[in-house]
């Protein structure tokens, strides 16, 4: 990876690194900056990503982060069978491959994400499912658009004003509607990211919310990602204004080898690697 070798664990990606010559840093970045960063990387590194860990995600399945946990098994939006006739908007659905999966249960999602080359993907496997290409900070919708909202590891780790994100998914829910989102779990950012043993020494502080940014020979920052603890999450939640009804810690399962990037079996049976906040529109 084009990391520092105490670069903090970085959310579910391929690998951050954008070119052979970014440098990782940590300094702040603000909600322009890091928009432009965010997608201009999903928009370089889709076809690298999709080609990795396709088949893991998969052409139509609902899988909350690298453990593997599946909306099937885990029915964090509500059982299947009471997702028919829902509107669900999936916020940075990538190849959309969740709102596949909600499509066959009989809810009619809306995937949105920032990146143009991360939708094209989406037409690739097949069309269907309504695309959208947006902003998290400004969602494209009327108020009380939908009634259910997720995403797995899309938007929520890379904004810089994770509040606006919260409050926008806030308007767009009708009264009652629940918003399920999954993060690196912020733990992990006191650690280095790497799947072996050197990835287990605690190496940074989990209490510095100074931002992980790869940047060019110019500055310019390339891919960024902020760091929260489990409390501003729960914090910025609520300021949303949500319910907190859960928080999900997925256990990593005897059937998952793989390595992604700074998960592994190793860590996953040590440290909690993924948290699901699950919530509700007050």
């Amino acid at each position: 990876m084009n990391q520092e070798d105490d670069a903090p664990e970085n959310a579910y990606t391929a690998d951050p690194g954008s070119a052979d010559d970014a440098e990782a840093t940590r300094r702040d970045a603000g909600e322009a900056e890091s928009s432009r960063a965010s997608r201009g990387w999903w928009d370089r590194n889709a076809d690298e990503y999709q080609s990795e860990h396709g088949a893991f995600l998969g052409d139509d399945r609902f899988v909350w982060g690298p453990e593997g946990l599946d909306e099937a098994e885990a029915a964090l939006l509500g059982p299947a069978a009471s997702l028919k006739d829902k509107d669900v908007l999936e916020i940075g659905a990538g190849a959309a491959q969740c709102s596949r999966w909600l499509a066959a249960q009989g809810a009619r999602p809306v995937a949105l994400d920032l990146s143009h080359r991360q939708l094209q993907h989406a037409l690739r496997i097949g069309d269907g499912i309504a695309l959208v290409e947006a902003d998290a900070g400004r969602l494209p919708f009327r108020d009380g658009s939908f009634d259910l909202a997720c995403s797995a590891y899309g938007a929520v780790p890379f904004v810089a004003d994770p509040v606006n994100v919260m409050r926008e998914v806030h308007r767009v829910l009708r009264p009652g509607g629940r918003w399920v989102f999954s993060v690196t779990h912020p733990v992990r950012w006191a650690f280095p990211d790497e799947p072996g043993p050197e990835g287990l020494t605690v190496s940074a502080s989990y209490f510095d919310r100074t931002p992980y940014v790869e940047q060019d020979e110019q500055g310019r920052a390339v891919y960024v990602e902020h760091h929260r603890t489990v409390g501003d999450r729960v914090r910025d939640v609520v300021a949303g204004g949500f319910r907190l009804l859960d928080l999900v810690e997925p256990e990593w399962p005897e059937w998952n080898g793989q390595e992604w990037g700074g998960w592994s079996p190793l860590r996953g049976n040590l440290i909690p690697g993924t948290a699901i906040f699950v919530c509700e529109r007050a």
